[in-house]
């Protein structure tokens, strides 16, 4: 039996991770979260869950919990998701410390435990770089310096680097995915989720008949992922052929934030929301403190396929999708 556990799996990347799941070679797809509800599922099945999904409650931050939860699914294929967001780590230094590291040793002891598992894939984050501009080339590849710019990058790449003993112990193949800013439906957390408040905005406002502004608080280049790539990217890494241990930037665009708000003011004319449109930089916005212009070569080919919608059409199916 083909059986995935997947952690944070109610969230905005756990659900579409869920749905892309189900097209594959997959049996059962056993969700721990610490509410055990089926939250953001809602959006990518909106009638009913799939069979073959599972919910269960556990915090992975909690040692006792987690080693009971692997003892009893037994899984073959585990994709740990759940984390506190940056501006969480900021509030809650303690408690994100516990949960982006603690939570990942957690649940890699457990794995370490585990019979007849076969892969290990952690979301990790871009945030493990430094800002754009210690970097001189065109892009950014997975061997340039690592300098994270806040806590939640830091922890993200102890995270990695326990990820890597993991692998070096057990001969499990082992992937960590780099995230930017994530874009679509279910993405409402993190300060990186601006853009798509943004899209939301004009959604709702074209459906209540009324204008939304928004402003976005920050400026400058940002590297954007359509959610439903982000989900695509995490089955495929967790289902396909793998040896070893990687970690890979995910399938990207780079532009400057005011190039993409130019991208949502033109796709929502095309589908006729023109008069909701009120988007903008605001007048304190600070530059983001991500990298960007992300190399994605080396996941092409480790996994070859994993897609990349164009912007336009992430942002045509956001749009649509609140409205």
């Amino acid at each position: 039996m083909n059986r995935v556990l997947l952690t944070g799996g109610t969230g905005c990347i756990g659900a579409a991770t869920t749905y892309a799941l189900m097209a594959g070679d997959v049996d059962e797809v056993v969700i721990a979260t610490r509410t055990g509800t089926e939250g953001l599922l809602q959006l990518w099945f909106p009638e009913s869950l799939d069979p073959r999904i599972k919910l269960v409650q556990c915090d992975v931050s909690d040692e006792a919990q987690t080693r009971d939860l692997v003892r009893a699914h037994q899984p073959t294929r585990i994709i740990h998701l759940s984390a506190l967001q940056s501006p969480d780590c900021d509030a809650y230094p303690a408690r994100g410390m516990e949960v982006n590291v603690g939570g990942v040793l957690h649940l890699l002891r457990a794995a370490e435990e585990s019979e007849g598992l076969e892969r290990f894939v952690l979301a990790s984050s871009a945030a493990v770089y430094g800002p754009r501009s210690i970097y001189p080339g065109e892009t950014v590849s997975e061997l340039d310096t690592m300098a994270p710019p806040n806590l939640y990058g830091v922890w993200k790449l102890a995270a990695e680097q326990l990820a890597r003993q993991f692998q070096l112990r057990t001969g499990v193949p082992t992937v960590c995915l780099r995230l930017n800013t994530t874009y679509g439906k279910g993405r409402e957390r993190g300060k990186t989720a601006a853009p798509t408040m943004a899209m939301k905005a004009v959604a709702r406002g074209h459906v209540g008949g009324e204008i939304m502004p928004f402003r976005m608080p920050y400026c400058g280049r940002e590297n954007y992922h359509y959610v439903g790539d982000v989900g695509a990217h995490f089955a495929a890494c967790a289902l396909e052929p793998f040896a070893g241990f990687g970690a890979f930037n995910i399938r990207g665009r780079t532009v400057e934030v005011e190039a993409f708000l130019a991208l949502i003011r033109e796709v929502a004319g095309r589908m006729g929301m023109r008069d909701a449109v009120d988007l903008g930089i605001a007048e304190d916005a600070s530059p983001t403190i991500f990298v960007c212009d992300l190399d994605d070569s080396a996941i092409q080919t480790a996994f070859p396929g994993v897609p990349r919608t164009s912007l336009e059409e992430g942002i045509r199916m956001s749009l649509e999708a609140f409205s």
